[in-house]
């Protein structure tokens, strides 16, 4: 049985389309998660969002049971979480980081990604459409994913 992929998103992503249209755009949480079930085919995609830093935590130990990949955006968590860093050490297989904007034309604060040195890959500033690269890209890792 060919595993899902994760798809993991951060605090405040559930306000896409709402929060800050001229930096975040209009797409909304729910039209990315479209874009990745559309990108995905035939594969399972389990899509996720929490504000929670333990939620999100609790869902990367649950896909290093029972996932093939992890696309996260683990919005701020990126740069503060030593934590979800930890949990992402554990997964076995592909982990692609993903950012809606390309955070290091922002504010220094958003330089520094603990994530990126777990990542496989790191996607940046391809706005909305970047999860749907992203789950195509994790797609075509057939090596890694069955």
């Amino acid at each position: 049985m060919t595993k899902p992929i994760y798809v993991l998103n951060g605090p405040n992503l559930n306000r896409l389309g709402l929060r800050e249209p001229d930096l975040y755009g209009s797409t909304t949480l729910k039209e990315v998660e479209q874009l990745c079930r559309d990108a995905a085919g035939d594969r399972a995609v389990e899509f996720r969002q929490t504000n929670s830093e333990e939620r999100l935590i609790d869902w990367v130990h649950e896909a290093i049971d029972e996932a093939a990949g992890i696309i996260i955006n683990p919005a701020a968590f990126t740069f503060t979480s030593l934590a979800l860093f930890d949990a992402l050490r554990m997964f076995p297989g592909p982990i692609f980081e993903l950012h809606i904007t390309n955070v290091h034309k922002r504010e220094p604060v958003y330089h520094h990604s603990h994530v990126s040195r777990v990542a496989t890959a790191v996607m940046a500033g391809l706005g909305a459409e970047g999860y749907g690269v992203a789950t195509t890209a994790m797609c075509a890792r057939k090596d890694l994913l069955d």
